[in-house]
């Protein structure tokens, strides 16, 4: 997990998110997916990727 932003390195989702998971249904996994896929763009340099 990064401390500053609260994100897991590898996947980006939030400690909550992580753990909330498996409750989700198909559409809350789905919207999830687009959060991620934005939040890693913005991320992805501060954790020094690639």
């Amino acid at each position: 997990m990064d401390s500053e932003s609260g994100f897991c390195k590898g996947c980006f989702r939030t400690l909550e998110e992580i753990c909330n998971w498996s409750s989700y249904s198909e559409t809350e996994r789905e919207n999830l997916f687009l959060k991620l896929k934005i939040r890693k763009e913005e991320n992805v340099s501060k954790f020094n990727y690639e």
